[in-house]
């Protein structure tokens, strides 16, 4: 699995709670053979009574979350912070836009200074791929309407190593052949408090991080259409998520995890209809 992304580097720690289904012992030791000796993986705990495992790392969510699955368990992420006594705040992007492409973003503030951001983008076309946190949240017109590049002193577009840009602009993401882009990156100039309500966009080109000399270049990377974006969502930090089914729609946390996040086919076939 390629990780892909541009950025302030992105090896700081970050605490993560998953959601496992464990029924026995047997069950327990599975998952902690699964993570046992990987590299930027520190395991803190694997509770069978609450069925959940919580650990340290550098690796992304989606990397995780496949080899907590690969012992034929399913996982759901709960919540995230980080591996300081006090806890920051947690966002969530849902990206969806035309055709088949859709993801998952995870924000996490690990300190005063840093932000990470953690992803997964399915149905793009392979290449690099302009990430740009917007103005507004709001996601009609094909994303038109999420406005300008979130900026908050009247700066030129950049590159996110560049001392000069927009605090929403975060570079490229790269999707493989399988049209998958997953990343993980640090930002020193977000702030998850300034941006919570606002939009996150994934475009079609490839940002030129304001070097390009194309007339748009210093103002949005020259990077094309918008292809998909979501609103940024405050989320569950450690241990703030006791759900276990969606009061909305009825959907069980397991049954959630193999359900599209809206729409028609999100609910099952044995579920009543909904009464006023």
């Amino acid at each position: 699995m390629a990780v892909s992304g541009e950025g302030d580097g992105g090896s700081s720690r970050s605490k993560l709670e998953f959601a496992v289904q464990m029924s026995c012992q047997s069950c327990v030791d599975a998952i902690q053979r699964s993570l046992q000796g990987i590299p930027g993986i520190q395991v803190s705990d694997v509770n069978l009574a609450s069925e959940t495992v919580v650990l340290e790392t550098t690796l992304t969510v989606l990397e995780v979350q496949t080899l907590l699955e690969s012992t034929g368990r399913r996982a759901v992420l709960k919540g995230m912070g980080n591996t300081a006594v006090e806890n920051y705040v947690a966002a969530v992007a849902m990206m969806s836009g035309a055709g088949m492409i859709q993801g998952v973003v995870h924000f996490l503030q690990l300190s005063d200074q840093k932000c990470l951001i953690d992803g997964v983008i399915d149905g793009l076309s392979p290449g690099k791929h302009g990430l740009h946190v917007h103005e507004f949240g709001d996601l009609t017109e094909d994303c038109v309407r999420c406005g300008m590049h979130f900026d908050t002193e009247g700066s030129l577009h950049g590159g996110p190593e560049d001392a000069v840009r927009h605090a929403g602009d975060l570079g490229n993401v790269e999707a493989g052949a399988d049209g998958r882009a997953v990343f993980r990156v640090e930002n020193t100039r977000l702030k998850l408090w300034d941006i919570i309500g606002r939009s996150l966009v994934v475009d079609e080109m490839e940002d030129d991080l304001g070097h390009g000399g194309h007339p748009l270049s210093k103002i949005t990377g020259n990077s094309g259409e918008r292809l998909a974006c979501g609103i940024i969502a405050r989320s569950a930090g450690l241990f703030q998520n006791p759900k276990q089914i969606c009061a909305c729609d009825g959907v069980t946390l397991w049954e959630e995890r193999d359900l599209p996040l809206a729409g028609p086919g999100r609910k099952t076939s044995t579920q009543p209809s909904a009464n006023l």
